[in-house]
């Protein structure tokens, strides 16, 4: 994503779209491009679990966004957008799956568990703005 124009494109369109339009990028393409890439990734995480089912049920990744969206900003990603990397979000995954499994292993109930995912996300999410506040002091 640092290393080449369309992923500098992306970090600029996602930190501020006016700004990115005013220095020339065209977000429009940039956020179609990036909206394709995530629905084929979609449809090869839908696949893959559809195999691992072996079928294929409407519920069958209900909750599957929490840990996403828990994943993703455990990584390091900010919410207000512009800021993130791969390395980070892999590690936000290792951490989350780490954290289901130890719930489900000590044997927390699946509802207590997304509130779990849920204090994790706000934690994360005041701990991201705390930084953000020092950092333009």
């Amino acid at each position: 994503m640092n290393k080449t124009k369309f992923g500098r494109n992306i970090y600029a369109t996602g930190g501020n779209k006016l700004a990115a339009e005013f220095s020339g990028i065209d977000t429009r393409k940039v956020t179609f491009i990036v909206f394709i890439i995530s629905s084929v990734m979609a449809a090869c995480a839908g696949i893959i679990l559809a195999s691992r089912m072996f079928s294929g049920t409407s519920t069958a990744g209900q909750s599957a966004e929490m840990d996403a969206i828990a994943a993703v900003v455990l990584g390091g990603t900010s919410m207000s957008g512009g800021v993130g990397n791969i390395f980070g979000t892999m590690i936000g995954v290792v951490l989350i799956a780490v954290l289901s499994n130890g719930m489900n292993l000590v044997g927390i109930d699946s509802s207590w568990q997304l509130v779990v995912k849920g204090i994790v996300i706000l934690l994360d999410v005041y701990i991201d703005y705390l930084k953000k506040k020092y950092k333009n002091n």
